[in-house]
């Protein structure tokens, strides 16, 4: 089980001071966040992308992460967002690739939509499109990763003759990829058709809509195949904030809760906090609340938590780094270990992906010939045969 944060990078006015840090110094306490994270011995660090202001994450992810992969040991270094609409698979496959070498491994990505609307024109892209743009692009990033010499046509970009993507990925292994979401379940359906792992970043809905979500991808990864639905590789969002008393915790975040550009000016904190996983309080209550999760989830590999938003002090940001990696993380891990199935995978690092594709173990997209995808696919194709050969011999019978 991986533990981590992840960020947005947004540029928020502090309600206490009534200043916003600059754009430079957002960007430099973000490096500082992930080499705490590090330090404190958590296992993943991840940032958005995005193009439009409040926000100072990263355009180009790969820039940030290959820095931080110079300055790190050992967390893993992800995308919260890497924005699969919008951007070029070809560049995609490219930087990404070259960022894993970098870091030896370190690298993984979370696909996802988390654009709004204005920013796909600046793209030459239709929001409307959004979910159409995912499922083409992400086929063409996965083929460029897997296959050489690529011949591709399809609706979004130019065609590619012959064309392969350097550098290669690292030992021929590619990045793991989360398919990220938070409504769409044909996301979560593309997560299970290619073997890939399904991330719902469930910070802004109730938990029913997450188990909802999460057991189609379970149920949908079975089906083509990959493992059981219990094997499934799934990640949680979540967001907290800590002090040693709860109400101590409350009184102090609510300022910076009511004005947070993701979700401020919008529900009470109580509200959002019965409705969502964002929990304030103690120590004890983080952790009470996120060992519930299994519950509903089963299983599962990684959770990240949202702890620089909405205008925080960067002291208390690497305050809660500190709690999270000496009191909250130590009592998840134990409890997840002590419930774990042995027949379900850990978190899917680099060493476990190159003894898989070393085994001949990799999935297959659409299933292998014996799952129940392949089964239906054949009995759709002798039905359609059938059907054709009646046509056939009916056609015949008329020319007599």
């Amino acid at each position: 089980m991986e533990f981590g944060i992840f960020t947005i990078g947004d540029v928020t006015v502090d309600p206490h001071t009534g200043r916003a840090p600059s754009e430079h110094e957002r960007i430099k306490n973000t490096v500082e966040i992930a080499k705490h994270a590090d330090a404190a011995g958590l296992d993943v660090f991840a940032t958005g992308q995005h193009h439009n202001p409040p926000f100072a994450a990263p355009g180009n992810p790969p820039v940030l992460l290959s820095y931080l992969a110079a300055q790190t040991a050992q967390i893993r270094l992800s995308t919260a967002t890497t924005l699969i609409t919008t951007m070029d698979p070809v560049r995609l496959a490219e930087d990404y690739s070259y960022a894993q070498h970098l870091a030896d491994g370190r690298i993984d990505l979370m696909l996802g939509r988390g654009n709004t609307g204005p920013v796909y024109p600046w793209f030459g892209r239709d929001i409307r499109q959004g979910i159409d743009l995912a499922v083409e692009n992400y086929n063409l990033l996965h083929r460029l990763w897997h296959e050489k010499n690529v011949d591709w046509e399809g609706r979004f970009r130019t065609p590619l003759q012959s064309f392969t993507a350097t550098p290669r990925p690292l030992d021929d292994v590619v990045p793991f990829v989360w398919h990220g979401s938070i409504r769409s379940p044909e996301i979560a359906e593309q997560a299970a058709y290619y073997g890939d792992g399904f991330f719902h970043n469930n910070i802004f809905w109730p938990i029913h809509h997450t188990a909802w979500m999460v057991n189609l991808y379970r149920q949908r990864y079975a089906y083509y195949g990959h493992g059981t639905a219990e094997q499934a590789f799934v990640g949680l969002g979540g967001q907290v904030f800590m002090r040693k008393n709860s109400q101590a915790a409350v009184d102090e975040f609510r300022p910076y809760f009511d004005i947070a550009p993701v979700y401020g000016h919008g529900p009470s904190l109580e509200d959002f906090t019965e409705q969502t996983p964002l929990t304030v309080g103690s120590p004890q209550q983080i952790i009470e609340r996120y060992a519930s999760f299994r519950d509903w989830a089963g299983d599962y590999q990684r959770q990240l938590f949202l702890i620089d938003h909405a205008g925080l002090p960067q002291k208390t940001v690497l305050e809660q780094i500190d709690i999270l990696a000496e009191e909250v993380v130590p009592a998840l891990r134990k409890e997840f270990a002590a419930r774990h199935d042995p027949a379900v995978p850990e978190a899917p690092t680099h060493e476990f992906l190159l003894a898989r594709h070393l085994a001949g173990e990799d999935p297959v997209p659409g299933g292998s010939a014996d799952s129940q995808a392949a089964q239906d696919r054949a009995a759709r194709a002798a039905r359609t045969a059938d059907k054709a050969a009646e046509t056939s011999a009916m056609d015949g019978q008329g020319e007599k």
